[in-house]
């Protein structure tokens, strides 16, 4: 009996497993009032040299069917500073987040940006990473120095 009911127990089992279509995806549509889609919550600065190039930016486009308005947005600590756009982002329309890190601090590069918008309920997370390298000091030019080949300076009669 026990052999039946294992066997029984099993074969529902594998049927309900094998009955399982796979999960289509359904069209994406368009989210009733505004909505932020980022084109990567990454920016990845990379290797970068001390007091180089600061500025990043992040493409965004407002899938939604209101416009987007982005209230606020926020770096983990004062060394990342984002910049944005203050008017409102019409439906398909696109723009970008710039974010500024403060090269001149050595080191790896481990921040976030919370992006704060009109959405109802979300919020946006970007996150900053790299690592700053120090510069290489620059060569300077030695003083240029009197050839040995070149002639003495004449000096005046010496009085004694």
């Amino acid at each position: 009996m026990k052999n039946i009911l294992y066997t029984l127990t099993l074969c529902l089992f594998a049927g309900i497993a094998f009955s399982q279509d796979a999960a289509t995806a359904a069209p994406a549509t368009a989210k009733s009032g505004p909505a932020m889609q980022l084109a990567s919550d990454v920016v990845d600065y990379g290797e970068i040299l001390q007091n180089s190039d600061p500025v990043r930016k992040v493409k965004f486009t407002n899938t939604g069917t209101e416009p987007l308005i982005i209230k606020n947005a926020q770096g983990s600590c004062g060394c990342t500073i984002p910049s944005w756009p203050k008017e409102p982002i019409m439906p398909g329309e696109t723009s970008e987040i710039e974010i500024h890190y403060a090269t001149d601090r050595i080191g790896v590069i481990m921040k976030t940006v919370t992006v704060t918008t009109n959405e109802e309920g979300v919020s946006h997370v970007i996150q900053v990473k790299g690592n700053v390298k120090v510069k290489p000091a620059e060569e300077s030019v030695p003083a240029k120095q009197a050839s040995l080949l070149s002639p003495a300076k004449k000096s005046g009669p010496v009085n004694q």
